[in-house]
């Protein structure tokens, strides 16, 4: 075994040396042809170049593949950070909409508010709803109005439509407003145009029941529902809704106040008429009291 691999390194090591050898005359050739300055040696050069230069273009196809996929991935990482970017930029224009569509929102409440037509002797004054105070039983919103702004128990609030409810409770800086759909809202109304009176009840529902009607025979669902200024709770002729009919055949007010986006509310100023002390000359002049005798109030 050792002497067949003896054997192959005495054929092998002196081919392997002249191949060497072989390698760099040609190396030492080409270095002596391309640094040669003559007229023949570079016609001969250009000849040699434009023989191997276009059999080589297969070699460079990997490396101009390869360049390529280098180019195309770092366009692929620019095109992904602008992508970035642009979504950054449309969440943030998605918000100032979203403010912008608030703020219309809200403007167009406080126009609504300003386009209800009162009584010119009506004074008010406006409050933003700061929270829902209400509960299952007890439906109730905060403003923030109150005593610094003369705000008193029992004056009505409306917004940009309809009756919303009254002021039930005043603090130095906050009003809580009981609202119609509450179970203790009874207010004075008048349906129109049969004139007939009757009571908005509230009870927990979106639809206030109509009690103590005069003649339901004249009262049709559409009718429009008005405060009468009955009992001095509130001013007349504020809108409260339309009659509606549930299920069961009970008249309900469908109200015209939006319930659901309570953000402004238009507190009225309302006194209502004193009560009266003394008669004065209301009848007729006074009649002097009779004096009494000393046995007639003994008697007495």
């Amino acid at each position: 075994m050792a002497k067949d691999r003896s054997q192959r390194d005495e054929y092998t090591t002196p081919l392997r040396r002249l191949l060497l050898g072989i390698v760099v005359l040609c190396l030492l050739a080409i270095f002596l042809v391309w640094r040669i300055d003559s007229p023949r040696v570079e016609r001969f050069r250009a000849q040699v170049v434009d023989k191997v230069v276009p059999s080589m273009e297969w070699a460079m196809v990997p490396v101009t593949a390869l360049i390529n996929l280098t180019r195309d991935f770092q366009s692929y990482q620019r095109l992904s950070e602008q992508n970035q970017e642009l979504r950054s930029e449309l969440r943030l224009m998605r918000a100032w909409k979203e403010a912008a569509l608030q703020l219309e929102q809200e403007n167009a409440r406080l126009l609504d508010l300003n386009n209800v037509r009162l009584d010119p002797r009506l004074t008010y004054v406006t409050g933003v709803v700061m929270a829902d105070s209400g509960s299952p039983f007890r439906q109730s919103v905060l403003l923030n109005v109150g005593e610094r702004d003369g705000i008193m128990d029992g004056w009505a609030t409306m917004d940009g439509i309809g009756v919303v409810g009254r002021i039930s409770g005043v603090g130095p800086d906050t009003a809580r407003v009981i609202l119609m759909t509450d179970a203790s809202s009874a207010i004075p109304a008048t349906i129109q145009p049969s004139g007939q009176t009757a009571l908005i009840a509230g009870d927990n529902s979106s639809a206030p029941s109509v009690e103590f009607l005069e003649n339901r025979e004249l009262v049709r669902p559409g009718d429009r529902v008005i405060t009468s200024g009955d009992g001095g709770v509130f001013p007349g002729g504020l809108l409260i809704g339309q009659i509606t009919v549930d299920p069961g055949g009970r008249l309900r007010v469908r109200l015209s106040a939006d319930f659901e986006r309570l953000e402004f509310l238009r507190v009225l100023r309302y006194q209502s008429a004193p009560p009266i002390t003394e008669s004065g000359d209301i009848v007729g002049p006074r009649r002097p009291e009779a004096s009494l005798t000393p046995q007639e109030a003994n008697d007495g």
